[in-house]
């Protein structure tokens, strides 16, 4: 079993800051504890550098960070677990990185797939990317994360391959289950693999029975993955012939 990482103390909110020491929030996180989840002086707030330190403050007047315990470091989760995903239309993909965050991804990897319907020029996947990291930014305040997830500049198939090495494995259908022995999943696009990728020489596993939307196999992997890594899923041993 690996080592997640572990729950944060109690708070009232959750944000990041650029320095511990001397905590203090940017613009739109000030706005977000004081006018949208309105922190009354002297609640508790955790804040995180986004890299695993963080520490307890008290709410204070003008959106004030007051320092109320030790600067702390969380663990680096092992093994890390990492979702590449294919483009999809509209707004799926922004769905995606949001709820990977939610469920504990510490890297994600968007990509061009044979079969993908979106051709995004260069500039415009980068406008893309940077979007998706002020999501994966919000959705760690959310989910009170310590550390930020990863989100990378969108590849294509091959150099997503490379990058993600050989621990990684394809969602197919009929294939093995999960396994923190290959923490990466690739999901394809809804017109799935093309034999070209299929051979890629990456293993398959699958996720189960029925026939999932692209970005539903995602966050389905990513499940499956963080929960083997935290004790709350068990391993499957093999099937039944």
């Amino acid at each position: 079993m690996g080592r997640p990482p572990r729950p944060l103390p109690h708070a009232a909110a959750h944000a990041f800051v650029a320095d511990l020491g001397a905590p203090a929030l940017d613009d739109d996180d000030r706005h977000h504890l004081e006018r949208v989840l309105r922190l009354q002086s002297g609640q508790a707030v955790t804040v995180s550098d986004g890299r695993g330190g963080w520490r307890l403050c008290a709410w204070g007047a003008g959106g004030r960070l007051d320092p109320a315990g030790p600067e702390e470091l969380e663990e680096e989760p092992d093994p890390p677990v990492t979702v590449a995903f294919a483009l999809t239309k509209g707004e799926r993909p922004e769905w995606v990185v949001q709820k990977l965050t939610e469920v504990g991804v510490d890297r994600i990897v968007p990509f061009r797939a044979a079969r993908s319907v979106v051709r995004w020029d260069d500039d415009k996947a980068a406008v893309q990317a940077e979007r998706w990291r002020r999501v994966a930014h919000q959705a760690s305040m959310q989910s009170r994360r310590a550390r930020l997830p990863e989100v990378t500049a969108v590849a294509g198939f091959a150099d997503m391959v490379a990058r993600c090495g050989a621990a990684a494995a394809m969602a197919t259908p009929g294939g093995a289950p999960p396994s923190l022995d290959r923490p990466t999943l690739l999901v394809g696009p809804e017109g799935g693999w093309d034999e070209g990728e299929l051979h890629c020489g990456l293993p398959g596993v699958g996720l189960g029975p029925t026939v999932l939307r692209a970005e539903t196999a995602a966050v389905a992997g990513a499940v499956v993955l963080c929960g083997l890594r935290s004790g709350t899923v068990r391993e499957m041993q093999g099937r039944e012939k």
